[in-house]
Order: C-alpha cells, then sequence, then structure tokens
C-alpha cells in the first residue's frame, strides 16, 4: 500500500519569501539549506545581503582542541589563529565566487592588522560588481589607527549607506562622487581634515552623519573649519557628532551662525560636550541657532577633569538668550551635574522651546548617589519659566548607555 503524496510545503515557497528567510540566516546556515531539496539546493548563492561576523564564525567551525600549555596559559597560538583567520577569509571567498546576482548590502567584523590584505581584495571584488548599497565594515583594531582602506572603496558609486569603524581614510585624490549615498557612520576612523572634506563634499544627499568617537582629525594644510565642514551637508536630517574628534576643525572664535542654516536638520546629538571648555557651548550654540526647524536634541556631557587655562571659556548663558527652538519637541541630557551653567542651560530650553513635550535629565552617576541634590533639581525646574504649556520634565535615573547605533 502506497503512502499519498504529501505536498513539499518548503519548496513551494514564494521566491521572495525564500530570499528573507535566508537573509534572517547566518551564511553559514544559510549555506546549509542547500539540502533541504532541489528546489533549494541553489537559492543560497542569490541572496543580496551577505553578513561576515568573525566570532559567530569561529563559533561555528570550531578547530582542535587547545593543547593543555594553552589552556594552562589562556591563550591560543598564533599558528591556530593564523589558521582560523585563514578558514575565515576562505569562506568569504568562497561565497563571493559562487554568488550569483547582485549583493545589495555586505557586512563585515572582524579584528585587523596591517597584514589583512585580503579586505582590499573583497572590496576590490565588490567595487567590480558594482551592485553594492549598504556597506559595513566593523574591524577591531590591533594597531593604532586601524585597516587602511583602498582606493577601490571610492567606485562603489551606488552606496546608500556607508559604515566605517575602526578604519583608515587617507586618500588624497579627487572622490567620485558618492550621488546616492545618504547615511555615513564613522567611528574611530583616522584621516586628514582635507580627506574628511572631500568625502563630504561628494555626498549631495546625505541625510543622516555620524561622527562617533575615536575620530582622529590629523592636521594637514586643507585649512578646512568647521564652517566648510557643515556647508558640505545641506540636507542633513540626522546628526551625531563628537566634539572631541572635531577640535582640529574649530577655531576659538566661532561664528554665532551657519552662513547657510541647515533647515532639514530634525535631529541633533553632541557627545562629549563640556561647558567650561571653550568650544562646548559655542558649538552647540552654532549648531543650535544654524537649525531652525530642531526636533529633538540629546546632549552627552563630559566632567572635565583637567582643564587648560586657555581652554576655559569666558562666557556666559546670557549670550546666548537670543537662541530660539520653535519646533523642539523632545530634549535629553546624559552625565547632567549641578553645575550652574548646565542647569541654566535647561532652563534656557524651557524657556525657549513653546512645543515642548518631554524633557528627560539623567543624573551623573556621582551626582545620581544625592537624592537631596537631585530632589532641588527637580524643583528648581518645575519652578522655572516653561514656554510649552504641555512638556513632561522626567529627571534621573542614571543611564550607562553613550553608545551611538549603527
Amino acid at each position: 500500500m502506497g503512502y499519498p503524496n504529501k505536498m513539499d510545503r518548503i519548496s513551494k515557497l514564494p521566491v521572495g519569501v525564500i530570499e528573507t528567510i535566508l537573509c534572517l540566516l547566518p551564511i553559514q546556515e544559510a549555506a546549509r539549506t542547500s539540502i533541504l531539496s532541489k528546489e533549494w539546493r541553489y537559492h543560497w548563492i542569490k541572496i543580496p545581503n551577505l553578513v561576515f561576523i568573525e566570532d559567530q564564525f569561529q563559533e561555528w567551525t570550531r578547530g582542535p582542541k587547545p593543547s593543555a600549555i594553552e589552556l594552562r596559559l589562556n591563550k591560543p597560538s598564533k599558528r591556530k589563529d593564523m589558521a582560523k583567520r585563514c578558514r575565515f577569509f576562505y569562506a568569504i571567498y568562497q561565497v563571493l565566487l559562487m554568488h550569483e546576482g547582485p549583493i545589495h548590502e555586505f557586512t563585515l567584523s572582524m579584528e585587523v592588522d596591517t597584514s589583512c590584505v585580503e579586505i582590499d581584495h573583497i572590496i576590490l571584488h565588490l567595487s567590480k560588481k558594482n551592485t553594492l548599497k549598504i556597506l559595513k565594515l566593523d574591524f577591531e583594531a590591533g594597531g593604532d589607527e586601524g585597516h587602511r582602506l583602498p582606493i577601490s572603496l571610492f567606485s562603489l558609486h551606488q552606496l546608500t549607506s556607508l559604515y566605517l569603524n575602526g578604519c583608515a581614510l587617507y586618500q588624497q585624490r579627487s572622490f567620485n562622487e558618492y550621488g546616492c549615498l545618504t547615511t555615513l557612520y564613522l567611528r574611530s576612523v583616522w584621516t586628514h581634515k582635507k580627506t574628511l572634506h572631500r568625502l563630504l563634499s561628494s555626498c549631495p544627499l546625505l541625510k543622516r552623519l555620524t561622527l562617533g568617537h575615536g575620530m582622529r582629525i590629523l592636521y594637514d594644510d586643507g585649512g578646512s573649519t568647521i564652517v566648510d565642514l557643515f556647508e558640505c551637508v545641506p540636507v542633513i536630517e540626522y546628526l551625531y557628532v563628537t566634539v572631541f574628534g572635531l577640535e582640529d576643525f574649530l577655531s576659538k572664535r566661532l561664528p554665532k551662525k551657519l552662513p547657510t542654516s541647515l533647515v532639514h536638520l530634525k535631529y541633533l546629538c553632541v557627545d562629549t560636550l563640556c561647558f567650561t571648555h571653550i568650544y562646548g557651548l559655542p558649538f552647540l550654540a552654532l549648531l543650535i541657532r544654524s537649525s531652525p526647524n530642531l526636533e529633538k536634541l540629546k546632549l552627552l556631557m563630559w566632567e572635565e577633569t583637567f582643564v587648560i587655562e586657555d581652554d576655559v571659556g569666558s562666557f556666559t548663558l546670557d549670550d546666548y538668550s537670543d537662541i530660539m527652538l520653535e519646533h523642539l519637541k523632545e530634549f535629553e541630557i546624559q552625565d547632567f551635574t549641578d553645575s550652574e551653567n548646565e542647569l541654566d542651560f535647561v532652563r534656557l530650553i524651557l524657556a525657549k522651546s513653546p512645543v515642548l513635550k518631554k524633557m528627560t535629565i539623567s543624573p551623573h552617576y556621582f551626582f545620581d548617589k544625592d537624592e537631596e541634590s537631585v530632589s532641588q533639581v527637580s524643583e528648581i525646574l518645575f519652578c522655572s519659566p516653561c514656554a510649552s504649556p504641555v512638556v513632561e520634565i522626567i529627571v534621573g535615573p542614571y543611564k550607562s548607555d553613550r553608545s551611538c547605533p549603527w
């Protein structure tokens, strides 16, 4: 007696559904789906989103057990580390060689050193395919400056999003225009002033810009200022900027306002901000005055424990009484202390934001322990002049997350 034919539901799924499933799997698991059926055998080599994370790959492909000496020293041999790295790159090469169709998104996360020429080969391969829209290079640099990116990176003309962490950009020639790029994320990137200026100038449609922690802007003869830098991003909507990473672009006398306003900017986050530093409040005020349609403002404060006398600002908040935030709906400040200038600035925000809906104040760790001081700050703010009739003021608790997400 024969068994009735059962419908092979998994093989009858629409191609779009199969592609979505495979994109959600690690590449090793996606490759293993080729054993499910004949119809699935070659689906994995057509997925447009490729993600290679070294840590996950090492867990998936465990090599031989460490020797007794390695266990005792808790340190694997360099030879075995190199063998793991070779297997990782070999797997990437195999996938790229077998891949059919366009690659729209590529992510590579790994430790790097100066000898990772394989990374250059991968980027060159992607540039020749010229279909990439999203590129994420997340490197943990063993050296000081991270991996120097090759010139082929600037041939990826279809990119809409570029994320770089732990890299070095020293391209001195003129860039080919990134005409489609809307998102640029830079963190722990070493570059020259002139190079960063050229890069931003090549992105006429840039809407989201992150200049995060670890930025090393090396001085050159370009002479670019912070005004020149922000004039390169006229349609920016989201800006996350770390003050200490841009000091070489800042002069001791900052203009009150940019020549061209950032009329599209809706979200602004300023990290490592210190009001006692000469660049602190003037830099923040420059951005606020130049962003007439700002809707959300987030400040991540930095307590300056050692300030050179020449770097101390000689201003008062009265100099900023002309600031207006007519469209601001949300304000957040992290690592808030009970310093007078920080408190006065928060009160200024309350008085100048007629449509403000939410104000969140997260005290500094040490300040948060002092419940009486936190309570006093709350009372002062609740009794301060407020332009918005509906604002919700939240004071506390302490937050430890200062990371800027991809």
